[in-house]
């Protein structure tokens, strides 16, 4: 059986090729499978080559091998998106060894049952995933050098006999060798079953595969004919698979690749690193570095962020930074910064990010006090507009606040990705519901300090806080906000009307900032969009003198009240102090 894939997109382009025939025997036993999913699955499943020799001392080893196979490329997409490759194919491997075996219990011998080995290569993004048990065998060909990725599972008792000593269906525990490796474009794998590899040398393997590498259903043929030329007595399968592109990098790709990359030193103007010259510093922190830089080649300028060397040695630090150069390039918005794409091969860990000239929101305010309200609404569309972008990912934003939005020519941009939480990537070391995002207490929501869930609702109190600054130069709830920790500490603050310190916004607008600053988030609004419309035109709910504390309606009738209150309950007191 020959079949052969091309796909091409912008994730990934593959071709490929197999035979598998029975040789000498009157069955074969052997059984082969390449999937090339569409869609969406192409980038969160990724392409799967398995291969699977059914034992041929076992009752139901063509079974096992065909089993294995369909049972593996059905079940393993459709696993959910969320879950790792090797989480899935673990799970999808475990439910069919134990499948096998409970098959092979009606044989005397379980042994002599479904009893097959069992060898797959999935790639996904820039990673190739190796799941093997027994003696089938995956290659790699890489700049003209053939490496053998698995290992035999057998067991040899004399020089003609050897044993299996791992197999799908053997016994109930299932032992699986896996391995992760970098992939590149042009690399070329190659799988087969021992009626190939057994009945020809290393050297006359490799010289078959590159012989034919360019047409891989000629490969696959010459393989068998080879083999069969030189008596092999066994089935005969062989697959190839050859990476013509590979597309953009995903999570975990990004990580292990630049993860282990050093720290650059601190740099100084005229410095040069990897192409790019070094302006001028434009901040620095205990956490990072960004610097003014611009391109040797095109003199395209651009911000460099690096890690700060006070965080070398700590992995939860640099798999958040590099997070942020992944989180960063799935968004698109005019209104959150560009990740810059690095052209040539990084020797140190940092990432690019688009300069955008202008000031802070927290420049402005510190400069001019107060910002005008129909600027301060434009500028609220633009903040929401780039949170929408965020959202659409299923990412939160974390950590808006007026350092980390920038004014250029009238249009706000969000310009950090440093505390963002995406959504179904659970493999980082920092846990994102157990962390409150770094330096943003006086802007974060409550929940962050409550360990409650954090949603959209929890950008809106960041961004209402935010927009409050701009509107006041003041915070709502004061210092007491920053330092509560727990609901007690939380249900206690007093919410000070933002036309307190700034006569000139109505109270409609401050409606709305009340509403987006609840400490409970179910009392915030539904959606961003209402939180931008109540600032831009005057809801009748938030105009109704009843909406307004009893305090602020009528501060003499307020106090008359408390102290009423207070004289009826010290009567009271009295009253049982007596009768005692």
């Amino acid at each position: 059986m020959t079949a052969e894939f091309s796909l091409k997109n912008n994730v990934l382009t593959i071709d490929a090729g197999q035979k598998s025939v029975a040789g000498v025997k009157p069955q074969n036993e052997d059984s082969i499978g390449i999937h090339v999913p569409e869609g969406t699955q192409l980038s969160s499943k990724g392409v799967a080559m398995v291969i699977a020799d059914g034992v041929s001392a076992a009752e139901a080893g063509k079974e096992a091998s065909e089993t294995c196979v369909r049972g593996f490329l059905s079940d393993y997409y459709s696993t959910p998106d969320s879950w790792s490759v090797k989480q899935s194919a673990h799970k999808v491997l475990v439910a069919l060894n134990r499948w096998l075996y409970g098959l092979g219990q009606r044989y005397i011998d379980a042994e002599k049952g479904y009893v097959t080995t069992f060898s797959a290569l999935i790639i996904k993004s820039h990673s190739a995933h190796v799941f093997h048990a027994g003696d089938s065998r995956i290659y790699r060909l890489r700049d003209g050098e053939l490496e053998q990725l698995t290992q035999d599972h057998v067991v040899k008792v004399s020089k003609d006999t050897t044993y299996l000593a791992r197999a799908m269906g053997i016994g109930l525990s299932l032992e699986i060798d896996y391995k992760k490796i970098e992939v590149e474009e042009g690399d070329l794998f190659i799988s087969t079953t021992d009626g190939i590899h057994d009945w020809m040398s290393r050297a006359q393997f490799k010289s078959v595969v590159v012989e034919e590498m360019l047409n891989l259903d000629v490969l696959c043929e010459r393989l068998v004919e080879h083999a069969l030329s030189h008596s092999s007595t066994d089935n005969l399968s062989c697959q190839a698979l050859r990476v013509l592109t590979l597309g953009a990098e995903n999570h975990d790709d990004a990580l292990n690749k630049l993860a282990n990359l050093p720290f650059p030193p601190d740099l100084n103007a005229g410095m040069k690193i990897d192409g790019w010259k070094v302006l001028r510093q434009i901040h620095a922190s205990a956490r990072s570095q960004l610097y003014h830089v611009e391109c040797l080649e095109t003199g395209k300028q651009c911000v460099m962020k690096t890690p700060s060397v006070l965080c070398l040695g700590d992995p939860g630090y640099v798999e958040r930074f590099v997070m942020e150069e992944w989180v960063g390039s799935r968004i698109s918005s005019p209104h959150v910064v560009e990740i810059v794409k690095s052209e040539r091969k990084r020797t140190f860990l940092y990432y690019l990010i688009e300069m955008v000239d202008g000031e802070t929101i927290m420049d402005r305010v510190e400069k001019a006090g107060v910002m005008e309200l129909t600027e301060v609404v434009t500028l609220t569309g633009h903040i929401i507009k780039g949170l929408r972008a965020f959202h659409r990912r299923e990412s939160l934003h974390q950590d808006i606040k007026p350092d980390n939005v920038v004014i250029h020519n009238g249009q706000a941009k969000i310009v950090d990705f440093g505390s963002v939480f995406v959504a179904g990537v659970d493999e980082m070391t920092r846990s994102s519901e157990d962390e409150i995002p770094l330096g943003t207490l006086e802007y974060s929501a409550p929940e962050y300090r409550l360990n409650r869930p954090r949603t959209e609702r929890s950008d809106q109190f960041s961004l209402a806080m935010v927009v409050y600054e701009m509107l006041t130069a003041k915070v709502p709830y004061g210092e007491a906000y920053e330092k509560s920790m727990n609901i007690k500490q939380f249900s206690v603050l007093t919410y000070t009307p933002a036309y307190v310190h700034n006569p000139l916004i109505p109270i409609w607008v401050d409606g709305a900032l009340r509403k987006a600053l609840q400490v409970n988030a179910d009392l915030r609004y539904d959606s961003l969009s209402e939180f931008l419309n109540d600032l831009k035109y005057p809801n009748e709910t938030f105009l109704s003198p009843e909406m307004k504390p009893l305090i602020e309606r009528n501060p003499l009738l307020f106090w008359k009240g408390l102290s009423a209150v207070l004289a009826v309950s010290q009567l009271v007191m009295l009253f049982f102090w007596f009768r005692t």
